[in-house]
């Protein structure tokens, strides 16, 4: 978690790339203009742009932010928050809305129920994140770069399929879970610039095995796999968003 904290906080000093943040939150709000109910007091896990609070008080007029990033939380007049390590205040919210930060925490079923645990009767939880089918390309060129070093490491966080996310959900409490996917296909001139886009995401590997070093066969072994998988100068990469709605019973 001080790793994931890093991240997003040297996304921040450089400059965060927020178009596939930009493309889950936008979607979360045009999915929170359908639902003809109106809200006291939320909770903003995830704010790597500054603006989001202003954008969703539209619907809610109460909001706290919490960020993984200390210095997003701050920027977005909030507070640093660990999403499996918090002191859920009991049923304080009626609507929380989590934005690509869920997918990284150590204990996913635990989050669920501590925010479940912080949510009022007839709550609505909303939100996206990164689901298994996300980034084929790069993991591929993982395998390669291992296949080339003859040991294998963990070069990709554990994401979740969407099929058990609902599940998930309903275990932790909530009723009427809703999951959708949205594949996003982006096209990269090479693994660099994907890399530099992750990194200014704050999503590069934060595994606690991750390698500290990668030799120069294994990075060359990853390269050419990338642009194998590609036409001879681009290479198209998905992402995979789970976007997700959830109430707490009445």
């Amino acid at each position: 978690m001080k790793a994931r904290a890093l991240r997003r906080d040297r996304a921040a000093l450089t400059g965060p790339e927020l178009f596939l943040y930009e493309r889950a939150f936008d979607d979360c709000l045009q999915r929170l203009s359908l639902v003809h109910r109106t809200f006291q007091r939320a909770l903003l896990i995830g704010s790597p742009d500054p603006g989001w609070p202003k954008r969703l008080r539209i619907f809610v007029p109460q909001i706290d932010i919490g960020d993984p990033g200390p210095l997003f939380a701050e920027r977005a007049g909030g507070e640093a928050f660990l999403e499996d390590a918090w002191d859920a205040p009991e049923g304080r919210y009626d609507l929380v809305l989590a934005v690509s930060t869920l997918d990284t925490v150590n204990d996913l079923p635990l989050a669920f129920r501590l925010i479940r645990h912080a949510m009022q009767s007839g709550g609505l939880f909303l939100g996206a994140l990164s689901g298994g089918d996300t980034m084929p390309q790069l993991r591929n060129a993982m395998r390669a770069a291992d296949s080339a070093t003859g040991a294998a490491a963990p070069h990709v966080h554990p994401r979740i399929e969407a099929a058990a996310l609902a599940p998930l959900l309903a275990s932790a409490g909530f009723v009427d879970p809703v999951v959708d996917v949205d594949r996003a296909s982006v096209s990269y001139s090479s693994l660099q610039r994907l890399i530099g886009d992750l990194r200014a995401m704050g999503a590069t590997n934060i595994l606690t095995n991750r390698p500290w070093f990668v030799s120069r066969a294994a990075l060359s072994a990853a390269i050419g796999a990338f642009e194998l998988a590609g036409d001879g100068s681009r290479t198209i990469e998905r992402f995979e968003m789970l976007h997700f709605a959830a109430w707490t019973p009445n």
